[in-house]
C-alpha cells in the first residue's frame, strides 16, 4: 500500500508523491487524515526556502494503527476520531511540567529543526509529518484530543486556531462581562477571537479591517462583533474612542502585526489596559514613544499558541455549536490543489478565502 501526500519540494512548489506505508512501533501510531487546515504559518513556510517536507499542522482524522504502548498512553483505540496538536513537546522540561508545552524548547519555531508537525523534513523517518497526506505518523510524544463525530471534519480542523483565540482572549486577556475588546484583523485568528470574546461575555467587541475585507467584516458581525471599522474609510482611533465613551478599550488584540496596527493597539487601549500582540511587525514602528505607556500604565504582552485547556474548550465550543464558525469554512481542496490552497491563504488564489481545508481523500 502506498500513501499519497502533497510534498513541498521547493519554494512555492508542491507535488503529489507516493510513499511506502510505514511500520508502526509499539509506542507510535498512524492517523488516517480526514482534513487538515491551511494556516498563515503554512504560507510563510511555503513562501521560504527549506527542506523537502509534508506540511499541514491542523490535522483531524481517525486512528488507523496504534501500538500497544501508545494506545495505553493516549487512551485511544483504532478508529477513534482525534485532533493532533502541532507541538511535539518533550514532556520533561520545566515548561512541559507546568502544562505549557507551547514553550518547550524542542518545539520553538525559531530553532533550525523545530519538532512540530508540518515542519519536520521528509528525511526524518518515516517522513509523514504533515496533514497534507492521506496518513500522518503519530510520534510517541504526540498530544491527541478526542473529536466528537458531530463536528464536521472541516470545522474540527479549525479547533487549534480557536484554541489560540481562547488562550489569548480568555486566559491571557481576561475577557469577561463588562470588558470591551478591540480586535485588529478579520483573518482566521481575528475572527476566532470574536467567538472567544463573545463566549466570555464581553460587553463590546470592535473589529477593524480594510476595504477588501468587507465580506470578512460581515462574518465578524455574524460571529458577534458589535461594531466593525473599515480603517480605510474611517479614523479607527476616533471611532474606538467614541464607542468607548472616550476611555478606550480594556483589551486590544493585534492579529495583523504591522507597524500601524501596533501603534493603534496602544492608542486605543484605556488606562491600565492590556495590549496583546498575536503578530509582530517585521520593522519597528516610527516615532514610537514610551511616555504613553508609562502615563496610562499600559501592559503589552506577546501571545502565541495554546494550552491543553484551551484546546479542550475550543472542541467543546465547536461541539455545542455556540457560534456560527461554519461561516469561516470557505474552501476545500484536494491534494493536487495544495499549491492553490496555500496561495489562497497568501492572498494569491481563491477570492473570499477565510479558513481553507485540505481533504486528502477526494
Amino acid at each position: 500500500m502506498l500513501v499519497r501526500a502533497a510534498t513541498t519540494v521547493a519554494r512555492l512548489q508542491t507535488e503529489v508523491r507516493e510513499y511506502p506505508f510505514p511500520e508502526v512501533a509499539p509506542d507510535a501510531g498512524l492517523l488516517q487524515v480526514e482534513a487538515a487546515g491551511v494556516c498563515g504559518s503554512d504560507w510563510r513556510v511555503y513562501n521560504s526556502d527549506g527542506p523537502v517536507r509534508i506540511m499541514g499542522r491542523q490535522s483531524v482524522g481517525r486512528i488507523f494503527r496504534v501500538g500497544p504502548i501508545a494506545a495505553k498512553r493516549w487512551g485511544v483505540a483504532e478508529h477513534d476520531r482525534v485532533l493532533i496538536d502541532e507541538y511535539l513537546a518533550c514532556g520533561h522540561c520545566r515548561s512541559c511540567h507546568s502544562g505549557d508545552h507551547r514553550f518547550c524548547e524542542r518545539t520553538v519555531a525559531q530553532r533550525p529543526d523545530p519538532l512540530r508537525y508540518g515542519s519536520i523534513p521528509l528525511s526524518e523517518a518515516p517522513g509523514l509529518w504533515g496533514g497534507y497526506s492521506q496518513f500522518q505518523y503519530l510520534h510517541p510524544d504526540s498530544v491527541l484530543y478526542r473529536v466528537p463525530d458531530s463536528i464536521p471534519a472541516e470545522l474540527a480542523a479549525l479547533a487549534l486556531p480557536l484554541a489560540n483565540a481562547f488562550q489569548w482572549v480568555l486566559f491571557e486577556g481576561g475577557a469577561r462581562p463588562g470588558k470591551s475588546i478591540l480586535i485588529q484583523g478579520p483573518g482566521v485568528q481575528g475572527l476566532t477571537c470574536i467567538a472567544a470574546a463573545k463566549a466570555a461575555g464581553a460587553a463590546m467587541i470592535i473589529v477593524t479591517g480594510l476595504t477588501r475585507d468587507e465580506k470578512r467584516l460581515q462574518v465578524a458581525k455574524a460571529l458577534g462583533a458589535d461594531h466593525t471599522i473599515d480603517v480605510e474609510k474611517e479614523n479607527p482611533e476616533e471611532r474606538v474612542r467614541a464607542l468607548s465613551g472616550g476611555q478606550g478599550v480594556h483589551l486590544s488584540i493585534d492579529t495583523v502585526g504591522a507597524p500601524d496596527t501596533l501603534i493603534r493597539a496602544i492608542q486605543t487601549a484605556r488606562k491600565k489596559g492590556l495590549v496583546l500582540l498575536a503578530a509582530a511587525p517585521e520593522i519597528a514602528p516610527p516615532d514610537f514613544e514610551l511616555s504613553g505607556l508609562l502615563s496610562r500604565s499600559l501592559a503589552i504582552r506577546p501571545c502565541r499558541g495554546h494550552t491543553f485547556e484551551a484546546v479542550d474548550l475550543a472542541l467543546e465550543h465547536l461541539a455545542a455549536v455556540r457560534s456560527p464558525l461554519y461561516l469561516m469554512v470557505t474552501h476545500r481542496f484536494k491534494l493536487a490543489q495544495v499549491d492553490f490552497a496555500l496561495r489562497s491563504v497568501g492572498g494569491q488564489g481563491a477570492e473570499g478565502a477565510i479558513h481553507i481545508t485540505v481533504l486528502p481523500w477526494i
